[in-house]
C-alpha cells in the first residue's frame, strides 16, 4: 500500500509499506493492505511507525516518525498522516531532544501538567522515535 507522512509545508515520507501503526484518540491502529477506509485523529505525541511487512518487532521498522498531532486517514491502499508537525527518527538529535523535554518539562510547571503538555508529549515521542525511553 501507498504511505505518505505529510506536514502543511512538506512531505516527510512516502513509500511502499506493508504496515502503518500509529496512536489515535480511540487507541493504537495497525493499517494493513486492504483495511477498511477510516479517518481517525492522531494523538498529541504519537509515534507512527512504518514497517515494510507485518510482522513482531524484529522485523524492524523502515520509517519511525515522532507526530505531535494530526490525522490518519485510509482510503483504498493509500494511508496518508497529515501531521501539523513531525520528525523522522533519523532527523533527530537526541542531546537536542532531551533538552527540550527538560524544557518542555520545566514549563509545565506540576507533574500533573506535564503529563497532558501537548509540548511534553511531542517531546517524549521524539526521543521514542529515537529509540530512547521517555
Amino acid at each position: 500500500m501507498h504511505v505518505e507522512l505529510l506536514m502543511p509545508d512538506r512531505s516527510l515520507w512516502s513509500g511502499e509499506a506493508g504496515l502503518v501503526i500509529a496512536k489515535t484518540l480511540d487507541g493504537d491502529i495497525g493499517v494493513l493492505p486492504g483495511h477498511a477506509p477510516v479517518f481517525g485523529i492522531l494523538s498529541p505525541g504519537s509515534l507512527v511507525r512504518i514497517r515494510e511487512v507485518p510482522g513482531n518487532e524484529s522485523t524492524g521498522d523502515v520509517v519511525r516518525a515522532a507526530v505531535r498531532d494530526g490525522f490518519l486517514s485510509v482510503t483504498g491502499d493509500r494511508v496518508s498522516i497529515l501531521a501539523s508537525v513531525g520528525e523522522l527518527a533519523d532527523d533527530i538529535d537526541l542531546s537536542t531532544a532531551k533538552a527540550e523535554l527538560d524544557e518542555a518539562t520545566a514549563e509545565a510547571g506540576s507533574a500533573a501538567a506535564a503529563e497532558e503538555s501537548p509540548e511534553v508529549k511531542y517531546a517524549r515521542a521524539r526521543l521514542r522515535a529515537a529509540g530512547e525511553q521517555a
